[in-house]
């Protein structure tokens, strides 16, 4: 009996511990500035999409390309101050193509239509953020 709750709390101290280190961490790769972690995504996404589909290093860069735009969304969809804005609701079109394309194609290469659709949606989304929109 006296052993059984020793274990039984030793396991409850571990699992306290556990989940207030991981609750500690960021939990993902931006920094809560909303004008910069975008250019921040959009350099990245621009990057994914200007790699030759023969790059060794293409797989590495669409997996951050993908954590960008699910860190992305995480963040700042139910940020009211953010979700009005031109340039979030720009930079959420763009991320969902992009993200569609690679959830529905994953080993195709982007169509050059996509590539310069989103292209043209990262120029208005820098544009706004210029504007403060």
């Amino acid at each position: 009996m006296l052993m059984k709750r020793y274990w039984s709390r030793l396991l409850a101290l571990v699992l306290v511990v556990a989940i207030g280190l991981v609750g500690c961490g960021s939990p993902d790769s931006l920094t809560g500035d909303y004008r910069q972690d975008t250019l921040a995504v959009v350099n990245t996404l621009r990057q994914a999409l200007e790699i030759a589909d023969d790059s060794p290093e293409k797989t590495t860069i669409q997996a951050e390309a993908r954590q960008k735009i699910n860190d992305f969304s995480a963040r700042y969809q139910r940020v009211n101050s953010v979700s009005g804005l031109s340039s979030f609701t720009t930079m959420r079109t763009a991320l969902n193509s992009l993200a569609g394309h690679y959830s529905s194609y994953p080993n195709r290469p982007v169509p050059q239509k996509l590539k310069n659709r989103i292209e043209q949606e990262f120029q208005q989304v820098e544009s706004a953020l210029r504007r403060g929109a």
